[in-house]
């Protein structure tokens, strides 16, 4: 089964507790799921790559086998892409851990970058999130 993942996060500072909102459909644009988890205390790359990790891990939940992930996170989208280098160690880790999830579970993924103001359902909840807790 195809799937789209549509994630975003939210902090009201960096770092600072922050909120993911994954927002799930199937290909024809049907909505499958919404939902939010916090992620403590994290900088912004961080949060970034963990709302990947989230999408995915919850698409592969799912049944997908075929996923198009859409951030709007050019530096998560270019370095699991292997378009550009990652130079911090907690980012190395976080992005081979992605890798290692898509792998393991035989996904195939495009890693989409999307304008924020296309990502608006999933900027929508993370501030309902953040808002509401």
């Amino acid at each position: 089964m195809k799937l789209k993942v549509y994630t975003d996060w939210g902090s009201r500072w960096n770092p600072g507790s922050a909120w993911l909102w994954v927002f799930i459909t199937d290909e024809f644009w049907k909505s499958l799921e919404k939902r939010y988890k916090s992620l403590w205390i994290k900088t912004n790359n961080e949060a970034e790559y963990l709302w990947a990790f989230y999408g995915i891990k919850r698409a592969i939940e799912l049944w997908a086998t075929e996923l198009d992930l859409f951030m709007d996170s050019n530096l998560v989208i270019n370095q699991l892409s292997w378009n550009w280098k990652i130079k911090k160690d907690e980012l190395k880790t976080l992005n081979q851990d992605i890798l290692k999830l898509i792998s393991d579970n035989s996904l195939k993924i495009s890693f989409n970058w999307i304008e924020r103001e296309k990502n608006k359902e999933a900027d929508r909840l993370s501030n309902i999130a953040m808002d509401e807790n």
